[in-house]
């Protein structure tokens, strides 16, 4: 197909042909991919996918480590370099300040540097961070060391899912990008275990393993095909996917979509964060942005962050049952997560998801309520145990990983950078203004609280009908052929 009639498409033309074009290439190679597909199916030509992937979660469960080493470590580094309660609460916030600077910087650090680099560069952030910590003696040197950390975390947390749709073939895309929240998950749990048992210089130590380990990994992983045909490495493009898809495997169907698809994107002028707004962009954005702020202010870093206080405020025998549940329940509904993503569609998947953190913040808040009111004293501890138990399992099964995978789907490649790192901010901005805010919101009205999370987990599934595309079972490059052509349907109304 010409890169002039691509450019027509692109540029407000006909939008349903785009698809058309894009289902009419793959049809082209029809028996290879089938081939190649029943391949993928049966595991022989995965190995490499399942690599690429374990290494680059790497950066996942170290997110989760650093997230998670500061509940654990608060009594005995607070009473070793005798910290007041403010000075610690510095030190914990001070994680999300880093990644928000490292959400404004990922999206162009992955494109120039490739995705693995932006990998290997932020695990050298988080070793020195956990160095720096490991050797504090004063409040200082343990801030900036948390800083750190959280700058690498901050590009993790955008390069990670990026990496591993741009590597997975369509139909392992789904479970495989759900894999970094399942390990960010696994690593916060491992940190809060291990950090009842060692000090908390060791368990600094510890977090620097996920960081050597990818360090190493990575030299045994291709780069993203997709980053390499972007900048014009057509050899190593070719060799990655190959690797990637096993060395019988017949990549020329793919291989043409892709190299078809950058060479239209690439025809496009070069995005600045104002071209975002225009109109081609703006659905995509829209949907990153909306999906990041519905998953944040639903309270999930309020209700994460102060577990443990709120199920105390609750009664001496919500405090640690309910504790010691949340610390266990993460991972197994994450895991159902993994598995569903792939068979019930994002769709499906988000809108239960909210459905039950909509209701577990509803019981919290019932909770409550009655025990302002001294009703039903009895039941107030079974039922904020039992609200945050189902708001969190609701919230791990598909508000957790679903926007991460949605936000890798859904933005052309020449916009992917700069989109990705204004989603990523929006995330980490939330996740502070949320953290930061829950213990006033708490003091004015811990049922008020909770009512208005669930309001605002009801608002994300009208969000979701209306706006959300099913990205299940396609290219990247035919999800973004949809999502134009809804956009031309728009227009011509």
């Amino acid at each position: 197909m010409a890169i002039e009639e691509w450019k027509k498409i692109e540029n407000g033309g006909d939008h349903g042909n785009l698809e058309n074009q894009l289902l009419l290439k793959r049809e082209e190679g029809l028996e290879e991919e089938e081939a190649s597909s029943r391949n993928y199916e049966n595991g022989r030509t995965n190995l490499m996918v399942y690599l690429s992937t374990f290494v680059a979660v790497c950066g996942s469960f170290q997110f989760g480590s650093c997230v998670g080493y500061s509940a654990p470590a608060q009594a005995a580094i607070r009473e070793d370099l005798h910290l007041s309660l403010s000075e610690y609460s510095m030190f914990g916030s001070i994680l999300t300040i880093g990644a928000m600077f490292g959400a404004v910087t990922s999206g162009r650090i992955a494109d120039y540097i490739g995705r693995k680099g932006a990998m290997r560069m932020s695990a050298c952030f988080c070793m020195l961070g956990w160095i720096a910590i490991y050797l504090s003696k004063e409040s200082l040197s343990l801030d900036i060391g948390r800083l750190f950390t959280g700058y690498g975390i901050g590009v993790f947390s955008y390069v990670v899912p990026i990496f591993i749709a741009e590597i997975a073939p369509k139909n392992l895309r789904g479970g495989l990008t759900t894999l970094n929240q399942l390990l960010i998950v696994t690593g916060a749990s491992v940190a809060f275990l291990f950090g009842t048992v060692v000090t908390w210089r060791t368990l600094a130590l510890i977090g620097l393993i996920p960081c050597i380990t990818l360090h190493v990994g990575l030299f045994f992983v291709p780069e993203s095909p997709r980053w390499l045909a972007k900048v014009g490495h057509e050899k190593e493009f070719l060799s990655a996917l190959q690797r990637l898809r096993g060395k019988n495997a017949n990549i020329s169907a793919e291989a043409n979509e892709i190299q078809i698809y950058i060479e239209t994107m690439q025809s496009l002028p070069k995005v600045k964060l104002v071209d975002l707004f225009q109109s081609i962009y703006i659905r995509p954005l829209i949907i990153g942005v909306g999906l990041m702020v519905f998953q944040q202010f639903g309270g999930i870093n309020g209700i994460g962050f102060f577990a443990s206080e709120t199920f105390a405020s609750a009664g001496p025998s919500a405090g640690k049952i309910g504790t010691i549940a949340y610390a266990c329940i993460q991972v197994p509904i994450t895991v159902a997560g993994v598995i569903l993503m792939d068979k019930s569609g994002r769709r499906p998947l988000i809108m239960v998801s909210a459905a039950g953190t909509s209701l577990g913040c509803f019981l919290a808040g019932a909770s409550f309520f009655l025990k302002g009111h001294g009703l039903l004293l009895d039941f107030v501890p079974m039922l904020v145990v039992g609200g945050v138990l189902i708001f969190i399992a609701s919230f791990s099964i598909g508000m957790g990983a679903v926007p991460w995978v949605i936000m890798s789907e859904i933005f052309p490649i020449n916009v992917k950078g700069v989109a990705g790192s204004i989603v990523v901010l929006v995330n980490w901005l939330g996740a502070w203004i949320v953290s930061f805010t829950f213990n006033f919101f708490m003091s004015w009205s811990s049922s008020g609280t909770f009512f208005i999370y669930s309001l605002i987990s009801l608002m994300t599934i009208l969000f979701v009908i209306k706006l959300v595309p099913e990205t299940k079972g396609k290219t990247l490059e035919e999800i973004q052929a949809s999502i134009d052509s809804q956009r031309g349907v728009e227009i011509l109304n």
